[in-house]
């Protein structure tokens, strides 16, 4: 028994690695979120802002909605969205079980991480917690967070692997055959 136990962690270790992995990045998030929210809260502003650079804040943002504040006001929204969120998830974690490639595992297990992180948050809080926030005068891009910088690293790997790597692997066995 002990010996078929071993066999499938080796057989899958680029799946827990990955775990790991979103383990990892949804633990970070988590917590970026929680001590920035302290810190902006310490501040006692009505609507508490910290001015990190002449083009970056610290903010304190709800998300109720998705990306960029998308369906904020659907009625239900918090439920039909983290049906959605945890449909993907599970997709997203059958194909890292399935996965045999490492550079796809470290893209999926950003992607998982990510989704993990905003979906615990949304959970505990009914919103997403944002405070990354980038502008260029009076022009700001949405706030965000490291869960949402972590899915969109996740997909620039994904996309990567997609048109670098496999037209590689094409093209090496189409030269052996």
């Amino acid at each position: 028994m002990n010996h078929k136990l071993t066999q499938f962690f080796l057989s899958k270790k680029l799946f827990f690695c990955g775990l790991t992995i979103a383990t990892i990045v949804a633990t970070l998030d988590l917590y970026s979120k929680k001590i920035v929210f302290s810190f902006l809260n310490n501040l006692n502003y009505e609507h508490p802002e910290f001015s990190v650079t002449g083009f970056f804040n610290l903010v304190k943002v709800w998300n109720k909605g998705v990306s960029f504040g998308m369906f904020n006001n659907l009625a239900d929204g918090k439920y039909i969205i983290l049906a959605v969120n945890l449909s993907i998830l599970t997709i997203l974690l059958v194909w890292l079980y399935r996965n045999k490639i490492v550079y796809l595992t470290w893209a999926l297990a950003m992607i998982i991480g990510g989704a993990l992180g905003n979906i615990i948050d949304r959970i505990m809080n009914h919103a997403v917690a944002d405070f990354l926030d980038f502008y260029i005068d009076k022009y700001h891009w949405p706030a965000f967070n490291l869960a949402d910088s972590a899915v969109f690293l996740g997909v620039v790997l994904l996309l990567l692997e997609n048109y670098f790597v496999k037209p590689n692997h094409v093209q090496l066995n189409a030269s052996k055959k």
